[in-house]
């Protein structure tokens, strides 16, 4: 095992425990459906968190993998799949709340669930930033990631501060058919940015010559 499959062991548990906490909370609301009103915000909500996840998820390895092992990116680690834990756990009612309804449970707990999920990307966003800051073409990187975190901050700020339905529902629907549309590109073009030993690759023979 590498240092870095040592780190993301750990790491992606933490992760895969956030996904686990939306699934539950979403079977649970679909078992007692007959009393409890379902509605859209919740399940847009959950559907936008987990995708998240996994964006970060797949961005972590892609950026992290050639870093060496320190308690302090554990650490790190920690903290930013900690916040998004907390997230997925509020994004459902638990058993115990007998809610009526899981959009009054939207309208109740968006702000504190978006609030986090932006706060861990601004966290995850700081260490990628440095990660690549000594990686051969990495400044390109770095400058995708400033116009992607961007694009975020303008959407889900958005979702998490206005009251307006149609503004939510279309902050978030945007960027989750963003996040499905990179998805599919993802699996007809396979990324080649990233080597083995996680060293940035570019396809362009004039900016090799350059390195």
């Amino acid at each position: 095992m590498t240092a870095f499959e040592f780190f993301f062991s750990f790491y992606g548990l933490l992760l895969g425990l956030s996904l686990a906490v939306i699934a539950t909370g979403a079977a649970r609301a679909f078992k007692h459906r007959r009393t409890v009103r379902i509605g859209w915000m919740t399940p847009l909500l959950a559907v936008f968190a987990a995708l998240d996840i996994a964006t970060f998820w797949d961005a972590a390895w892609a950026n992290f993998r050639h870093l060496p092992y320190s308690y302090g990116l554990l650490v790190a680690g920690l903290v930013v799949a900690l916040t998004y834990f907390i997230a997925a756990a509020l994004i459902f009612p638990d058993a115990d709340d007998d809610p009526t309804s899981l959009d009054d449970h939207f309208w109740n707990h968006r702000r504190a669930v978006l609030g986090l999920l932006i706060l861990a990307n601004l966290m995850a966003f700081a260490a990628m930033v440095w990660a690549n800051t000594s990686r051969v073409f990495g400044m390109g990187v770095i400058w995708n990631y400033v116009i992607t975190m961007g694009l975020y901050l303008v959407l889900i700020g958005a979702a998490a501060l206005s009251r307006r339905r149609w503004l939510v529902v279309g902050a978030l629907g945007l960027h989750i058919a963003i996040y499905l549309a990179l998805a599919v590109l993802s699996a007809i073009m396979p990324p080649t940015l990233v080597d083995a030993q996680g060293q940035i690759n570019t396809p362009d023979p004039v900016e090799r010559s350059l390195s």
